[in-house]
């Protein structure tokens, strides 16, 4: 059992060992893991609300620029570990919603001799919650049954990649590669609040200028090379086909891009080109992204 002391409180809410440590903790079902995880997901939430209350503010002015949010979003992390430290009482709900009345009354009295009963699927479904990476693991074997996902992958957006192709020149199998990169073969897709599907196949992030729907997910970035949970917002698609033809936008619009269009030869170059770009923040993404392609879209 991984103890969870009072100093984890402390850790900034999106912290990447600190989650880390808690999803291995939860696997005990103690009552102080339970504690611990309600705490922590209170304190995401809190931050997911800062987050949208200055977009909803808009984020447009004179002096806003990268570096500005980047300090901003640095700032309600801050302000999220302070205010969850305290806390709003959702911590305590969820401690409930995921305890019988027995371990309510043992937490809040520090009674071990209570009899525990945890509501297992409780703290299962929050620690799956926790799961979301940017580039899930994607395996690269050949089985038959490794095959049969790739196909039904394949026939679910080939039709909508070979339109992107036409638009951009580049070939539907390299862009299906990426989609399933970011997806884990479609197993790891970003979901709205309610659960249904972003259709956000790219892992395309929402700017200030984007006008359509966005959700809100937790996300793996790389800083210096070092991987740091955020709290990112995505678009939200209505369709795959509209997914796709706002990749093919993106890349044919967006000059950061126009290497990619004029030298997407072959996968490395591709993936290496997207990379270069400025694509993802993760230091092995071209060499995922080039295997993925060639060991399963070869064909």
């Amino acid at each position: 059992m991984i103890p969870i002391s009072d100093s984890s409180d402390k850790s900034l809410a999106i912290d990447s060992r600190s989650l880390d440590n808690l999803r291995t903790a939860t696997k005990d079902n103690s009552p102080e893991s339970i504690k611990a995880a309600a705490k922590q997901f209170e304190a995401l939430f809190m931050n997911m609300m800062l987050k949208s209350m200055r977009q909803a503010g808009g984020q447009n002015g004179a002096f806003d620029n990268e570096q500005t949010r980047t300090f901003t979003s640095m700032l309600d992390q801050q302000l999220t570990q302070n205010m969850s430290s305290r806390g709003v009482g959702l911590a305590d709900m969820l401690v409930k919603q995921m305890t019988n009345n027995s371990v309510t009354q043992a937490l809040n009295a520090g009674d071990d001799a209570h009899p525990i009963t945890p509501n297992v699927r409780g703290i299962n479904s929050y620690r799956d919650s926790l799961k979301l990476e940017q580039h899930p693991a994607v395996s690269t074997k050949t089985e038959s049954s490794t095959s049969n996902h790739v196909r039904e992958f394949q026939s679910k957006l080939e039709a909508h990649a070979e339109e992107a192709s036409k638009a951009t020149g580049i070939p539907a199998k390299f862009m299906l590669g990426q989609a399933a990169l970011e997806t884990g073969w479609g197993k790891k897709q970003i979901k709205t609040v309610d659960g249904t599907e972003s259709h956000n196949v790219f892992g395309v992030k929402a700017t200030s200028a984007w006008k359509g729907k966005t959700v809100n997910a937790v996300t793996t970035e790389y800083v210096n090379g070092v991987a740091q949970r955020k709290i990112e917002t995505f678009k939200a698609y209505d369709s795959y086909g509209d997914a796709f033809k706002d990749y093919a936008n993106m890349l044919t619009k967006n000059p950061r891009y126009g290497n990619v269009i004029a030298n997407s030869k072959d996968a490395t170059s591709f993936a290496y080109g997207m990379q270069k770009a400025g694509y993802a923040t993760d230091p092995h993404y071209a060499n995922k992204l080039s295997k993925i392609i060639k060991q399963n879209l070869s064909a």
